[in-house]
């Protein structure tokens, strides 16, 4: 595992104001006053202003003053050391400044994704019982109606305040003023974070980060792609900007809405990409396809990541040909709770896309080192100790655990949960580690290339054995007038009979027969997808609020099951 880098030191007690010129304790925040005295003027972030004109900027030497401000005016509030507080704000300068001063106080942020079904929200903001909310007033407004986060007693508003009561985040920066440096003396093992999955195949849970697995992230993020410091990024999925300080990197924030990547517009992006040399960029596979529809070239561009769901190859294809030679398209694999757990290059993915195609899955690449990646017999129920897992031969198909840094290790008050997604190992040192169960399902090839096959709980499992999405749907996806599929099952398990729901090109009017005795022909080229029988058409398939690129296949299975049989 690779260790906090912290020196040893003096524990400060409870002390959470420490000079970081005499500690460096382990927390995401402690490069920033390092860099702000390296490079007190280089711009760390910038950020659109309600027109959209770039006129927000904060240098390192800002960023680190005013999160110093802010950091001290929450602790004088009452926000400390262990404050579960919910952060409800834009991706604006503000959002960025409460981030890094909360970790700098010691505090623990809660993130929830604002766009996921109100019912889910309000049940995740009560499930973490914070003691804090900060968010700007339409959130402000919205806890009071709804009844959020109620637990909150510590109320900030990052704009003006109303009715609601409180303070606002111009006090707390004022109060805090002058205070000097403030970085809590905090260890790997403390809390530093809970981030709520976006729930795609279930109820959002809140994986608990602690210290150690965000620096864990910073290194081996830094490793996976061979990020350099002095590059500039366009990260569309906000929170990855919180990581760019920390590798040295300037953030461009996109004029966009986060949320809704497959409506952001195309020119915008390109005119900041332009206007501020963006060298790197990352976004969901939504997001990767209106880049590559657009089909602008991208000639500043070194390094393109993509993650939160299989890249279509179509989309790989098209935004290599928009990037300058030498430059590196990566889709890295893993998961709110653990990131990044393995990588490919463009390039290596573009060679297995026959594979692809044929029924294997999709290649993920090699484990990112020192991550240790097994394959295991798919079982649904809990495991406590992995002495009783029986781990599966390359080319098998079994479930994908992962154990490494940045491995979180359980779900904020979800017993249940946790003791299904984590198993204890004993080590050979008389220590022990928790190996997670990523909840999908996959094989290793002879090259030691893991090969992605699909979500554990949407396999389909006929009477003639399971089908796995992953393995199936890019066999249809071939179709030029097929936009995507998504195979559900529908019956009991074991008996199931297995749908393939699909979308077809927008614009794109068809004959439905036609289609559908397109897609058969298709199918009975393959062992495993002849099987499937049964096609329905659908006008718009439900994704995830996060990267609108996971399928809701749960959804789309209860939608599959009403329909009528065909020619019934």
């Amino acid at each position: 595992m690779i260790p906090c880098r912290c020196p040893s030191r003096k524990r400060a007690g409870d002390n959470p104001r420490m000079d970081p010129r005499l500690h460096t304790p382990c927390n995401i925040a402690a490069s920033l006053p390092r860099l702000a005295r390296e490079q007190p003027d280089r711009v760390a972030m910038r950020c659109p202003d309600g027109a959209g004109r770039y006129t927000r900027e904060l240098t390192y030497a800002q960023l680190d003053a005013r999160s110093d401000a802010i950091a001290a005016g929450l602790g004088a509030y009452g926000i400390g050391r262990g404050s579960r507080t919910v952060v409800m704000v834009r991706p604006t300068p503000e959002f960025f400044l409460l981030m890094f001063a909360l970790f700098k106080a010691g505090a623990v942020p809660v993130l929830v994704d604002p766009g996921i079904d109100r019912r889910a929200l309000k049940q995740c903001l009560d499930e973490a019982e914070p003691e804090a909310f900060i968010g700007i007033p339409l959130a402000q407004f919205a806890r009071r109606v709804l009844g959020w986060a109620k637990s909150a007693k510590k109320i900030v508003t990052v704009g003006p305040r109303w009715a609601w009561g409180g303070t606002t985040l111009a006090k707390i920066e004022a109060r805090g003023a002058g205070a000097g440096p403030q970085l809590a003396d905090t260890a790997p093992d403390d809390v530093a974070g809970i981030l709520f999955t976006s729930g795609s195949t279930g109820v959002p849970k809140g994986v608990v980060y602690r210290h150690r697995h965000f620096v864990a992230q910073i290194e081996l993020l830094r490793n996976a792609f061979g990020l350099q410091p002095g590059g500039v990024d366009l990260p569309t999925f906000p929170p990855f900007a919180l990581f760019d300080p920390a590798l040295g990197l300037t953030s461009v924030i996109p004029d966009m809405d986060p949320t809704r990547p497959a409506s952001a517009d195309p020119d915008k992006l390109h005119a900041a990409i332009a206007r501020f040399g963006v060298t790197q960029l990352f976004g969901s596979p939504a997001l990767m396809k209106v880049l590559a529809d657009h089909g602008a070239p991208l000639p500043t561009v070194q390094r393109v990541t993509s993650a939160g769901a299989p890249v279509p190859p179509d989309t790989v294809a098209k935004i290599r040909t928009l990037l300058p030679d030498g430059a590196q398209f990566w889709t890295p694999y893993g998961a709110t709770e653990c990131l990044p757990v393995a990588v490919i290059e463009g390039r290596e993915l573009e060679s297995t896309r026959a594979a692809t195609e044929a029924g294997a899955g999709t290649c993920v690449g090699r484990a990112v080192p020192p991550n240790e990646v097994r394959i295991i017999r798919i079982v649904d129920a809990p495991i406590a100790d992995w002495n009783d897992v029986e781990e599966v031969p390359d080319g098998e198909v079994g479930e994908i655990t992962v154990a490494g840094p940045t491995a979180t290790d359980t779900y904020f008050r979800r017993d249940a949960a946790t003791r299904i997604a984590k198993i204890r190992e004993a080590l050979p040192d008389g220590g022990e580690r928790i190996v997670h169960r990523m909840g999908d399902v996959g094989w290793f090839d002879g090259e030691g290339r893991l090969w992605f096959c699909g979500r554990k709980t949407q396999r389909v499992e006929t009477a003639d054995g399971p089908l796995y999405t992953e393995q199936v749907e890019p066999v249809f996806n071939t179709h030029p007038q097929v936009r995507r599929t998504a195979l559900v099952g529908v019956g009991e398990p074991g008996r199931q009979t297995p749908v393939l729901c699909y979308e077809l090109q927008l614009g794109v009017g068809v004959d439905r027969a036609r289609v559908e005795a397109d897609l058969r022909a298709i199918g009975a080229r393959h062992p495993h997808t002849a099987r499937i029988a049964r096609f329905l058409p659908h006008p718009g398939f439900p994704v995830d609020i996060r990267h609108n690129a996971k399928i809701g296949r749960e959804t789309l299975a209860a939608w599959a099951a009403a329909q009528k049989e065909p020619h019934a």
